[in-house]
């Protein structure tokens, strides 16, 4: 297999394995599990299988063009630092997909949250081997998608839905800004693609744009991070499952910051801004989170700052802008993944065995989970940079680089010292998850009896802590040639010299290391009591990042409940007179300060013929009619505005335009009888009700109402008719005309707009078409009609008397005889109505007609078998399933467009040939008709769920009011 196509295995593999997850049925727990570590294995050999072709120096690319007119391209770009990443998402992904499996309950819906992972899986490996700037901002945010989704997966927990709403906040704002300082990259370059984009470094440090820019994509890398001072979510996303901790908090999401400063370290790294900004998120955001984890209860808590901390050492380190800082901070990436990873699940291991994560009451686990207690001891030991653990080789790297930079900057003069006390802390807290969790008397009144885990539940801890101790002995052989390889990729040519032995002499980084080390233990000596008696942090306890957060989304509550009780309107009329209200002014601002370019009107104005005036004169005789008829006499009004729109089908006959007359008259049919259907639900309106004061203040506002819609049609009027005075000089009329037949494949120019040179346009209508649908569904879905509109009619009540009257008749009768003769032509109009929505289908490439309009023609037919015959008799015999006609067809449509991709054609691209088929002879086949055939489904399914919806209406119970109970006065 080509390297190229080989890289939409890791990466395009988990998003179908989810779609397939979401399908397994909810207790199919070994399946989905089953599927998940297939799906991630499978990614993880393939980068194996391409480390080769990366180790050699040249990206492995694979791109297609998305958004060509705006020079984005959908590119897959892999090379040292992505294929780093990636195996860490793969790899780590299948030893959580495997502890999951064992972690998980069974009365869980696991395939659901297998497919939430394996979602997120293929988001974050996206990120990782984007190749355009614009394409990694896309997965960015959906990584923060499916992260929330994974935080709140226990939504029955209150802190499950408070952490994964902040951190879907936070992330997501931060995403946001990222988006911009994407695009504000991208045009200092002229070129979204990463290989230019990295080429370009002098040419980003001295635009005057740079400093926006920058501070754009490090809101989005500090706020994904968890960088003070957005750090306070990632604490609160501990309420997740702990193998979401274990995936999202040590090896991906919380990494994204990381590679993305890492990522475009050369073109943004080397200012005095970076430096700055970086720099002091990462010194602040490691001793503030050092220092937090002290004196955390909650293993996951202690975890969670550490990891904080951690970050934020990898962040100083890219701050201070040196190559050989920048080669320590990937080291201690990888490093820092595999021991917290370990960590996380350790403490999962230890909740599940014993029912408490609070380390007040955990103590001497290591008498009955001594397995476990030695893999998270050594896992602990490699956190805090214990000698001959990974953790140690990258701390070693840290403070010789805070050793060689303490000239120059102010800040460089206090970092050794600074990171001696942040490596000192991170000493204390590992040393006292040890101590807490493992030592001391057993435990008592713990909801469970401790015991080991299944053997297939450790053994992803043992592979990491294996790891943790294999690089920290052997690291030339183990991890060297791979982060050869990925500093390769970042440096470029300019790789500093790095040694990765373990001994290089009595030197100022071991000295503080050993300070570290001591001092550490020293310090848990004489202050562990007085620690662990604290209910929160010394000095900084009252810094509470979460609560700043909640107090300015309650302000931002108030504010939008401000400005709803000032603007908004319980009634639907007020809203819409402050929108066009808005409307109008926006329209004259704008007209007023560019004009409306009448001067330059070079087309002379015709006067309309005499058969045209009278046409428009009924039309808007019956627009104006239905306004007035619309307050009482609804069904006038439906019928009058049912004229309007015929006068504009006739308006569209007129000009010639057949395909827009046929679109507007099948629309016309359907969207009167669906508001005739559905008036009989609408409470009655009686005009004698209101008293003289409010029909008077009614009248003024009646008035109101008035002056708006006229000054709002007056000002279309003057638009419209400025923009048909004005001579056309743009070409695309032209280029439609002289290029749909040679490129899309067909005569109908209008059709072949739709579904070929605007089909993205399309898409997004028909999605915009089928949300709506669905929410009218899920409305009437608890709609109950009003008691005054539930008894039957005038008309059906003569019809029920009439055979109340006459012997040998039963109710209904009367009915059934008025409607015999209209049920058995409708009845037999189907099939044919059916035959002319293919027929318009099939001619749409060429003719008038279309997906659109078959669409429509087919939801006619369904229409007439509910009227003629009702619901129940239509739906026991024939099986509708508008959801599954609405999801089919936006599946088809979009899948037709992908399909393109596979050939190397931008999204959408239609493909047309001829061919000589028997009987048949020469015949036009386009792969527009696919994406056509998904528009009709949609618009049937849409149409008839609209249907649905109203029509059960006649088969409830109306709405019962009850009374409030009155209270009984006392004596």
């Amino acid at each position: 297999m080509p390297n190229a196509l080989m890289l939409l295995i890791p990466f395009g593999a988990p998003f179908v394995a989810a779609v397939l997850a979401i399908y397994l049925p909810s207790r199919a727990r070994n399946a989905a599990a089953a599927l998940a570590w297939a799906t991630s294995l499978a990614g993880l050999l393939c980068l194996v299988a391409l480390f080769p072709a990366v180790a050699s120096g040249e990206a492995v690319r694979w791109s297609t063009p998305w958004l060509p007119t705006l020079g984005v391209n959908f590119t897959l770009r892999l090379d040292g630092l992505s294929w780093l990443f990636a195996v860490m998402v793969q790899g780590i992904g299948a030893l959580v997909v495997l502890y999951a499996r064992y972690y998980m309950s069974a009365a869980d819906p696991v395939p659901r949250f297998f497919a939430f992972l394996l979602a997120f899986m293929g988001a974050m490996t996206g990120m990782v081997m984007a190749g355009d700037l614009i394409v990694l901002a896309a997965f960015w945010e959906l990584t923060s998608l499916f992260s929330f989704l994974l935080i709140g997966y226990w939504h029955h927990n209150a802190a499950a839905r408070d952490g994964a709403r902040m951190a879907l906040t936070v992330t997501a704002a931060g995403g946001l800004c990222l988006f911009a300082g994407m695009v504000v990259l991208g045009r200092i370059v002229g070129s979204f693609d990463l290989d230019v984009v990295l080429a370009s470094g002098d040419i980003i440090r001295n635009s005057p744009w740079y400093l926006a820019a920058l501070i754009l994509i490090l809101a989005g890398a500090l706020t994904k991070s968890a960088q003070f001072p957005f750090h306070f979510w990632l604490p609160r996303a501990m309420a997740a499952p702990t193998p979401v901790s274990a995936y999202l908090h040590s090896a991906t999401m919380v990494k994204a910051g990381v590679f993305l400063l890492i990522r475009l370290w050369p073109v943004l790294a080397g200012t005095d801004a970076w430096y700055v900004i970086v720099g002091s998120a990462g010194m602040a955001t490691l001793l503030f989170g050092a220092w937090s984890a002290v004196f955390q209860n909650d293993l996951k808590g202690l975890l969670a700052y550490s990891t904080i901390s951690h970050l934020g050492l990898i962040t100083l380190l890219l701050g201070l802008g040196s190559p050989l800082a920048a080669v320590a901070a990937i080291f201690h990436t990888v490093n820092h993944a595999t021991f917290k990873a370990s960590l996380f699940m350790a403490a999962g291991v230890i909740d599940h065995e014993t029912g408490t994560r609070d380390m007040r009451r955990l103590s001497g686990l290591r008498a009955s989970m001594p397995v476990t207690a030695a893999l998270a001891i050594v896992a602990a030991a490699a956190m805090a940079g214990v000698p001959l653990l990974n953790g140690f080789l990258s701390k070693e790297m840290f403070l010789a680089e805070a050793v060689a930079h303490t000239g120059g900057r102010h800040l460089n003069l206090a970092l050794p010292v600074l990171a001696t006390v942040a490596s000192l802390l991170s000493v204390l807290y590992s040393v006292r998850f040890i101590h807490l969790t493992f030592f001391g008397p057993a435990p008592v009144d713990l909801p469970k009896e401790p015991h080991e885990p299944p053997r297939w539940m450790r053994f992803p801890i043992e592979v990491l802590v294996g790891l943790c101790i294999i690089v920290g002995v052997l690291p030339a052989i183990t991890i060297g040639p791979v982060l050869a390889v990925a500093v390769r990729s970042v440096l470029g040519d300019d790789v500093p010299y790095y040694s990765l032995a373990l001994w290089h002499g009595f030197n100022l980084p071991l000295l503080m290391s050993m300070i570290a080390l001591v001092g550490g233990v020293t310090l848990y000596k004489l202050l562990g009591p007085r620690i662990n008696a604290s209910e929160r942090p010394w000095l900084v306890g009252r810094v509470n990042g979460a609560r700043v957060y909640d107090r300015v989304m309650r302000g931002v509550h108030l504010a939008a409940d401000w400005i709803v009780r000032r603007l908004g309107a319980s009634r639907q009329q007020a809203r819409l007179r402050v929108i066009i209200l808005t409307c109008l002014l926006a329209a004259v601002l704008g007209s007023s300060m560019a004009g409306l370019g009448f001067d330059d009107a070079g087309l002379a104005v015709q006067r309309p013929g005499l058969g045209f005036t009278l046409l428009w004169i009924i039309g808007a005789s019956c627009a104006v009619a239905a306004a007035w008829q619309a307050k009482y006499h609804r069904l006038a009004a439906v019928v009058l505005v049912g004229g309007a729109g015929l006068v504009s089908c006739l308006t569209f006959v007129w000009f010639s335009a057949p395909d827009l007359a046929t679109t507007q008259m099948l629309v016309e049919i359907v969207t009167t009888v669906l508001l005739l259907l559905g008036l009989r639900w609408l409470p009655k309106r009686l005009p004698n009700l209101a008293s003289p004061a409010q029909e008077s203040r009614a009248r003024r506002r009646r008035l109101t109402d008035l002056a708006i819609a006229g000054a709002a049609g007056a000002g279309v009027a003057l638009v419209a008719f400025a923009v048909m005075t004005r001579p056309s000089t743009s070409p695309l009329a032209r280029y439609f005309l002289e290029h749909a037949y040679s490129e899309g494949g067909g005569r109908n120019v209008v059709n072949v707009l739709l579904v070929d040179f605007r089909a993205f346009d399309t898409l997004g209508e028909i999605t915009v078409l089928g949300i709506v649908g669905l929410t009218i569904w899920a409305l009437l879905r608890r709609f109950r009609p009003a008691s005054d509109s539930v008894g039957h009619t005038e008309q059906k009540q003569n019809q029920n008397d009439s055979d109340d009257r006459r012997e040998n008749r039963k109710l209904g009768d009367t009915l059934s005889e008025t409607m015999l003769i209209p049920r058995v032509v409708m009845r037999w109009l189907f099939p044919f109505i059916v035959l002319l929505a293919l027929h318009l289908f099939l001619r749409g490439h060429d003719l008038p007609g279309g997906g659109f309009a078959a669409g429509v023609t087919l939801s006619i037919a369904f229409i007439l078998q509910y009227m003629a015959s009702g619901a129940r008799w239509v739906e026991e015999r024939l099986e509708i399933r508008p959801l599954v006609w609405i999801g089919g067809g936006l599946l088809i449509a979009a899948l037709s467009g992908v399909a393109s991709w596979l050939f190397g054609y931008p999204l959408l691209t239609s493909w047309f040939r001829y061919f000589d088929l028997p009987l048949i002879g020469k015949t036009p086949l386009a792969s527009a008709v696919v994406f056509d055939a998904g528009v009709a489904l949609l618009v049937v399914g849409a149409t008839v769920l609209m249907l649905v919806a109203i029509a059960h209406q006649s088969l409830r119970k109306s709405r019962q009011i009850v009374p409030a109970p009155v209270e009984e006065e006392t004596v």
